[in-house]
């Protein structure tokens, strides 16, 4: 088994060192809480003009909004940093981290933990009790273990797409705006019912960048809808193959990419 006491000296130094300005990080949060309070808003506005988007309604686009940013708020507090790579690379950080006897994305991973995430996660935590106590949901068994796995499975979905956006820098040195169209992209997208979009951006969202598998096809499911053509509702249940499938891709993506980093030089 392997010996996780570096990892949690890694992190405890962290943690502390976040919260040595108490104030400082208690305003973090709550400007975390007032991003996911904005993006809430947006939906609010849209429904105050409509009452269903997608098969859904209120409640049901609100469910969706909240398990999408519990998602994302888990993957961007524990793994969001490492889209930050061209930095480690130019500071001469990661050839540190290739010199230890430990894996360089574990290093790279627990290097920092954004603990002022936990304001959106914890919005978007109140936003879904609310929702799923609204929602007309048949519950049974099943339904309830789906609706606890899917903020584990989407944060993995999420953090899997930070770990290719890692990997691809490897090659665009200067590629993180590109690399954030596919992560914050594909929060963004899945904080709305995919069959809004045309059919091939539901491909893109659902088979591409699997960001369908977060939320929304989960939301399909507890609500008992059918789900448009070519993403129908059942898929819903494989989200966590999903997850697997994308760290089976971003894994390699990282082992490839590390394989042609060269070093700095410096």
């Amino acid at each position: 088994m392997a010996d996780l006491a570096p990892y949690r000296v890694l992190l405890g130094s962290r943690l502390r060192a976040q919260l040595t300005y108490r104030r400082s990080f208690v305003l973090d949060v709550l400007g975390s809480v007032a991003i996911g309070a904005l993006e809430f808003a947006e939906v609010y506005v849209i429904f105050s003009s409509i009452t269903v988007l997608g098969e859904l309604d209120f409640a049901g686009a609100a469910l969706l909004f909240a398990l999408a940013n519990i998602s994302f708020s888990i993957a961007d507090m524990v793994v969001g940093h490492v889209d930050t790579l061209p930095q480690y690379i130019r500071t001469g950080t990661l050839d540190a981290f290739l010199l230890r006897p430990l894996p360089v994305l574990a290093q790279l991973i627990t290097s920092d933990l954004q603990l002022r995430r936990l304001g959106r996660t914890a919005f978007a935590l109140v936003i879904g009790v609310v929702a799923l106590a609204q929602a007309d949901i048949a519950w049974t068994p099943a339904l309830a273990l789906l609706a606890a796995l899917t903020p584990v499975t989407g944060a993995a979905i999420f953090a899997a797409l930070f770990v290719c956006a890692a990997a691809v820098q490897f090659w665009l040195v200067e590629g993180g705006e590109f690399a954030n169209a596919f992560t914050y992209g594909g929060s963004y997208a899945a904080s709305y019912p995919t069959s809004i979009f045309t059919l091939p951006m539901r491909v893109l969202f659902t088979f591409v960048i699997p960001a369908a598998f977060t939320a929304y096809l989960p939301t399909l499911v507890l609500l008992g809808h059918a789900g448009p053509a070519l993403t129908p509702a059942v898929l819903g249940w494989f989200a966590p193959l999903a997850a697997a499938l994308a760290w089976t891709v971003a894994l390699l993506g990282w082992r490839a990419g590390l394989r042609h980093y060269t070093g700095t030089g410096s």
